[in-house]
């Protein structure tokens, strides 16, 4: 049964996950720019969690995407799934819970995932730490 728009307002996110913060925090550390937070669980989505990033180029969106696989690693996070990292206009990382998109500026404007998901709560992460 679909939620209704008064259950959904009454919706209260928990705090980031861990393993979230710490894609975003990697993302952050490689300039990525729009970082954002879609909370996806008062939805009842596939994933709890999108986390949609921009980089400036091609390279610059391989280098985030191996920095957050990186750091993720490291909390022994491995991703299920990557898809796109050889053209590199929109990589995704998907972990269950949550993916990762890093897209390059014109390929996030075509695809606007926070426009198609806009019901679901939003955190935009600070550039600059």
């Amino acid at each position: 049964m679909a939620k209704t728009d008064a259950q959904r307002a009454e919706y209260v996110p928990a705090p980031i996950p861990e393993d979230v913060r710490a894609a975003v925090d990697a993302a952050l550390d490689k300039q990525a720019t729009r970082v954002t937070v879609l909370d996806l669980r008062a939805d009842q989505a596939f994933a709890d969690f999108f986390i949609i990033c921009t980089g400036s180029n091609i390279r610059q969106v391989q280098a985030i995407a191996d920095a957050v696989e990186a750091r993720l690693k490291a909390l022994e996070v491995r991703p299920a799934h990557v898809e796109g990292y050889d053209r590199a206009e929109w990589i995704l990382l998907d972990y269950f819970d949550f993916i990762v998109h890093v897209f390059t500026p014109d390929t996030r404007e075509f695809y606007s995932l926070e426009r198609l998901w806009g019901r679901a709560a939003r955190t935009e992460m600070a550039e600059t730490r």
